[in-house]
């Protein structure tokens, strides 16, 4: 029994190996730079620039709604610069998924994969039927009474719309057809709805800064009192949840703290550009480029979105749903709502294609390696795109904007996302105190021969010589408690690897554990409650003793494009800010998680599991890391390992 399970556990575990010189890509390799930013900054730059900031301004903020994206914007580039050094580790196809295939295993790379499909089909459905709702507010309402007047559907348990989105059923398979249609066409229509957006939201910010009054961020009481008795309302006064104490941050350091874990959502989507490795022009360069340069751009517009419009009208008199056009009214511009509504609807339509474009290349990842249906893999030699994983998937995104009610589901794809980012954040982390290279040819690579028979690297340069000074110390040495602090030299062995992967799991779970308590027991642990303080202040103490292991252990000084700095410190911090905003969910949305992953569990033990190509190659888990010697004359690595599992027969 205990063989049977540990053969199992290997078969979950096992990790793809990588070999970045073999065959050049299916793919049309067509996208600059400038198209990799284009599309973070259009599929994380949609409408919620133009409604999420009068919505966390009016309810938790005020004027320091610029904090919360500020704090915002800082935790989601702790995730872009994680995202940013696999860009330049791995130019591969499949972004979180391909990740953490290479780095934790098979069964967390098909969990990743299959809650990222997840996030983009929700994503794209509610995406869709927001369109179709701020184009139908444009002509009055005119599209939803007629459908609502013919084909109104009236099922109970709200899982089904109030009527068919036709409108949102016809937009999604357009762009269906363009992704399948070519990558440069589709990055060309994205780069001009992007363009235009932008423009439309330089046009907000100078209106904001020439039409504000910086009065509005240092309102008092009175200012309120006179609001209120001007509006004649008849409703009950309420100072500290309308008004708060005023000024600056009226509703103090829990408002920003609460409005920054609203505005971290808006941050959402650059992690598109890490499905783009084999379609860009140089994606060890672009990808890294790309994923900071999208943040910081939509940063720097939700900032300026957010002070112009708390300049332009206090705060307590934001309207959350359309809160723009109602301040173009108040200074006086009210014809400039057009302007807005247009810029609306582009950054819609790249929010749309943002969510649509990586959809069907995770799919074409997964189906390729065998963890999914293997006809999902299937190139259109034209047009160099997975013509029928585009076409499933906008099939299935259609359906599902046509047809059902997505507010319950919405929830669901931040467990993808951040599921997705705290994989990548621990993948990282692994990686850069591994031996060698997760690729089985290192990018330094100019040439490969045979040495008695075996493929072997013959590499040039000195930009990643770690082993120079230390060519003699074996990379397999005995474990003993001393190395945990004191490691033996300052060069990554296999035992050292393995101290950071098993401390890596263990400071996770920790994590985990305290972000449930602190997700749940806040109240208690601000009243200074003794026991939920000792359970705190114990799992902090066992989380640092976890950081100072890794910490002590030597990295990898293999040469890239990227590094993340500061680690083990950022990556960390990165996986403690995901999983306490993953716990801040409702149990509901954790329940329709359980059912998706019941559905994805089937899949892949029924069929996943046995068309592995992993498993059919014979792979060797223990071949992962394939030392990079950096040396002019040819090395002999050895014979390669027998397979540690039996896989399944490719089909």
């Amino acid at each position: 029994m205990a063989a049977k399970l540990a053969k199992l556990g290997k078969v979950l575990l096992r990790r793809r190996a990588l070999d970045c010189s073999g065959e050049e890509t299916r793919f049309a390799r067509c996208l600059s730079t400038l198209d990799l930013i284009a599309l973070g900054v259009g599929s994380t730059l949609g409408a919620g620039v133009y409604v999420l900031a009068g919505e966390v301004a009016r309810e938790k903020a005020g004027p320091a709604i610029v904090l919360c994206f500020l704090i915002a914007a800082l935790s989601s580039m702790l995730a872009g610069l994680c995202y940013a050094e696999f860009g330049a580790r791995v130019p591969k196809t499949g972004s979180a998924y391909l990740y953490s295939y290479v780095t934790v295993g098979e069964i967390w790379a098909f969990i990743t994969g299959w809650n990222l499909i997840l996030s983009y089909v929700i994503g794209t459905a509610s995406v869709a039927r927001a369109w179709s709702s701020t184009f139908d507010n444009l002509v009055e309402q005119k599209i939803s009474g007629f459908f609502k007047a013919s084909m109104e559907m009236k099922v109970p348990g709200k899982v089904l719309a109030e009527y068919p989105d036709l409108f949102a059923l016809i937009l999604v398979l357009l762009l269906t057809g363009l992704l399948a249609f070519g990558v440069s066409e589709s990055a060309l229509v994205n780069k001009i709805f992007t363009g235009i957006n932008l423009v439309v939201l330089g046009f907000v910010i100078i209106s904001g800064f020439v039409k504000g009054n910086s009065a509005n961020w240092n309102l008092t009481v009175e200012d309120y009192y006179s609001y209120y008795n001007q509006t004649n309302s008849t409703k009950t006064l309420n100072v500290e949840e309308e008004f708060g104490v005023g000024g600056f941050a009226p509703f103090g350091l829990s408002g920003i703290l609460s409005g920054a874990a609203t505005c971290f959502y808006a941050f959402v989507g650059f992690d598109c550009i890490a499905t783009t490795s084999e379609e860009a022009k140089n994606p060890m360069r672009s990808i890294p480029v790309g994923i900071v340069a999208s943040l910081l751009i939509c940063f720097f517009a939700y900032f300026g979105v957010s002070a112009a419009l708390t300049l332009m009208m206090p705060y307590y008199q934001l309207n959350s749903q359309s809160p723009l056009p109602e301040a173009f009214s108040y200074v006086g511009w009210a014809p400039a709502r057009y302007i807005v509504a247009v810029g609306s609807l582009c950054a819609l339509s790249t929010s749309l294609l943002g969510s649509m474009f990586p959809m069907p290349r995770v799919i074409y990842a997964m189906a390729e390696d065998g963890l999914l249906f293997r006809a999902l893999s299937r190139m259109n030699e034209r047009t160099k795109t997975p013509l029928l994983a585009t076409i499933v998937s906008g099939i299935v995104a259609a359906l599902m904007a046509f047809l059902f009610d997505l507010a319950a589901l919405v929830d669901l794809m931040s467990i993808g996302t951040l599921l997705a980012y705290s994989l990548v954040a621990i993948c990282v982390l692994i990686l850069r105190y591994q031996p060698g290279s997760i690729t089985s040819s290192s990018q330094t690579e100019k040439l490969v021969e045979l040495v008695g028979g075996e493929k072997v690297a013959v590499t040039g340069g000195d930009s990643g010589d770690e082993y120079g000074e230390e060519m003699d110390r074996p990379l397999q040495e005995t474990f003993t408690p001393k190395l945990l602090f004191f490691p033996s030299g300052s060069t990554p062995t296999h035992t050292s690897g393995t101290i950071v992967y098993a401390t890596t799991a263990t400071i996770s779970v920790f994590i985990t554990v305290l972000c449930i308590v602190l997700a749940n027991c806040l109240p208690s642990l601000l009243a200074a409650h003794p026991g939920v303080v000792t359970v705190c202040v114990l799992l902090s103490l066992l989380c640092a003793v976890c950081v100072v292991i890794i910490w002590r252990q030597p990295q990898s000084k293999e040469a890239l494009t990227f590094k993340v700095p500061l680690l083990p410190w950022l990556p960390l911090f990165s996986v403690f800010v995901n999983i306490y905003l993953m716990m801040q969910l409702d149990l509901a949305t954790w329940c329709r998680f359980a059912v998706w992953m019941a559905g994805g569990f089937a899949i892949y033990f029924f069929y996943g599991i046995w068309h592995s190509s992993e498993g059919a190659s014979g792979s060797s888990s223990s071949r992962k890391y394939e030392p990079a010697l950096q040396s002019k004359s040819p090395i002999y690595t050895g014979a390669t390992d027998d397979s540690d599992v039996e896989g399944g027969s490719s089909p």
